[in-house]
């Protein structure tokens, strides 16, 4: 029998009503102090029939907090702040998954709480400018390289985050964001990571941070818990593609496969105008880990179900569909019309564009 994306299936401990992930997207909704509001519980909750939720990206430390409104969990604060979130998914029988995002050089000293600052793998800027609730629209500043102790320190605050986010947020587990060109894949990509300590230069050094914050987490809240979402040949804030990326990506994941960790996210954003992916690659990582694997890039039902007979992946993430259509699993089964979503409000404060989009029925 053909795999359907709305039957059952088992993602480590955890059983989901279906193969529909809602992917992590940022809506900046949070907080001026970064904390998660009644408006995200029920934004979220309106989405729970989906077999598994990937929040939006969340910093697990006051440097990751690189964009206006996003929401922390590195205080205790904001860790309870989350619970009415999780309460909400849980309540209509979801699952639900923070993803950890440290923005590194994505950011701007407006949008960083006091005493924080810019940092990165190497004191290389972003072109482009980036919004500030302060003063709008600024050019994006050269951040400062990380030191030893500032990597050391920066690994333990995910792990900190994890424990937070399952022990007293009450998510399912953490999903590390190492793609889209922020902080894990600042390291990863030559275009940002410049250094020659042992943590940059050869394929392995580049991956050693994103295997040190798995491993951090791992150890935490267990492997079964954590999973990582990547983006091979991206092009999000200005990463490159280079000689080295395709044996790098394969090495990561036969490090993540030693650490248990639960799945990959492997993003193709070849849909919105990136390189895309070559099969080569993605067979490569799913051959490598050899672990479950939640696809993502531009999907339909027709392709979402294809991907799922060919064993590309075990679930398949769906995006700004899930912005519009908070009943989307149940849409795609029925063949129903999709709401279309409004980007001028996609970024936007308020219930507008993210709490009243219409149900089927």
């Amino acid at each position: 029998m053909p795999l359907s994306l709305f039957a059952p299936v088992e993602l480590g401990s955890l059983h989901l009503r279906n193969r529909v992930a809602m992917a992590p997207m940022t809506r900046n909704r949070a907080t001026a102090d970064h904390l998660p509001t009644d408006l995200m519980a029920t934004y979220y909750g309106q989405r729970a029939t989906a077999g598994l939720i990937v929040t939006e990206g969340t910093s697990p430390s006051p440097e990751g907090l690189g964009y206006a409104r996003i929401p922390g969990l590195f205080t205790t604060a904001q860790a309870e702040a989350w619970r009415p979130v999780t309460d909400a998914v849980h309540a209509a029988g979801g699952r639900i998954f923070v993803q950890l995002m440290h923005t590194g050089r994505v950011g701007h000293a407006s949008n960083l709480p006091a005493g924080a600052r810019l940092l990165a793998p190497s004191a290389v800027g972003m072109t482009g400018t980036i919004w500030t609730d302060q003063a709008g629209m600024q050019p994006h500043p050269v951040p400062e390289a990380m030191s030893e102790e500032e990597i050391a320190r920066t690994v333990d605050q995910y792990a900190q985050a994890a424990g937070l986010a399952v022990e007293a947020a009450g998510f399912d587990g953490v999903e590390l964001h190492g793609a889209n060109g922020y902080l894990i894949d600042q390291f990863l990509n030559a275009a940002s990571n410049r250094r020659q300590d042992g943590w940059g230069g050869t394929p392995a050094a580049r991956a050693r941070f994103a295997v040190a914050v798995a491993q951090a987490a791992a150890t935490r809240i267990g492997g079964g818990r954590v999973g990582i979402r990547l983006s091979p040949y991206g092009a999000f804030n200005d990463m490159q593609t280079d000689a080295d990326t395709d044996a790098l990506y394969a090495h990561l994941a036969t490090e993540l496969r030693r650490l248990g960790l639960v799945y990959v996210h492997l993003v193709d954003h070849s849909s919105m105008g990136a390189p895309q992916v070559p099969d080569r690659v993605k067979d490569s990582i799913r051959t490598s880990f050899g672990g479950p694997i939640i696809v993502s890039g531009g999907y339909d039902r027709a392709r979402a179900e294809a991907d799922l007979e060919a064993g590309k992946g075990a679930l398949v993430a769906f995006g700004r569909p899930f912005i519009a259509n908070p009943d989307l699993a149940a849409r795609l089964e029925k063949g129903l019309q999709l709401n279309q979503p409004d980007p001028a409000t996609f970024y936007t404060p308020g219930p507008n564009g993210y709490t009243d989009y219409p149900f089927a029925t």
